[in-house]
């Protein structure tokens, strides 16, 4: 088993910490597997725990940091975004939407120093999504769930891109 956290963690660039056999602290930090029932079981609490009209109730599916996988159950339309330092992976678990990417952020405001808000999108392309499709949103994209049939339910994975090397 040790050997095992060891070639994962050197695989993934984890650091040195995570290169040790796994702590209590860290066992809670990693979750490496997700059963369909585990994944039914989080989009039965994401629903249980949203708050009035709050747009996305995100819930961990998988962890080994860096990475996350996260469930996100939307019910009504949020803010848009732009993510610069990551490109945003979304599979549609469940249900269906419009997503719009591209364009120029309406109302920005920064969130963090990696991410900007909007309350939506001028241009851009907008498209339908439904259970089992797949998208990709490069780094720097602005992007928004801008209609939503009922609810839809996302696994979305934030990845950071290297930084091009000159040759």
């Amino acid at each position: 088993m040790r050997k095992l956290a060891i070639i994962l963690a050197a695989a993934l660039g984890a650091g040195a910490a995570m290169a040790q056999q796994p702590g209590a602290d860290q066992a809670a930090a990693m979750k490496m597997f997700s059963s369909a029932a585990d994944v039914q079981a989080l989009i039965a609490k994401a629903k249980t725990d949203r708050k009035g009209d709050q747009p996305t109730v995100t819930e961990p599916i998988l962890r080994l940091a860096p990475y996350s996988a996260n469930l996100e159950y939307r019910a009504a339309v949020g803010p848009a975004a732009v993510h610069e330092t990551e490109a945003e992976v979304f599979y549609v678990i469940d249900g269906s939407a419009t997503m719009t990417t591209g364009g120029k952020l309406v109302n920005e405001k920064r969130t963090n120093p990696e991410n900007l808000q909007g309350t939506g999108i001028e241009g851009g392309t907008s498209r339908s999504m439904a259970k089992g499709d797949f998208l990709i949103v490069p780094e720097k994209t602005p992007h928004w769930v801008s209609a939503i049939n009922g609810s839809v339910v996302f696994m979305t994975l934030h990845v950071k891109r290297p930084l091009p090397t000159e040759h």
